[in-house]
């Protein structure tokens, strides 16, 4: 597997639209990781208790519906 640095001077290597595809890969890529760890923590519990104080706040009136 190639290390960081490879995998940067690869990089630059890309041509214009070679480079346009690999962000949209990326981009797609890194979002479905995003959402799986965000899967992982409202399932392990990790955000309940923002969750509860942003209830709480909206409830209590600090902030409004947009």
């Amino acid at each position: 597997m190639p290390n960081i640095q490879e995998i940067e001077s690869a990089i630059l290597l890309l041509s214009k639209d070679d480079l346009t595809n690999f962000r949209d890969w990326f981009d797609k890529f890194d979002a479905k990781l995003w959402d799986k760890q965000f899967e992982n923590d409202v399932k392990s519990g990790k955000l309940d208790n923002l969750a509860n104080r942003a209830i709480s706040d909206f409830q209590s009136g600090k902030c409004k519906e947009l």
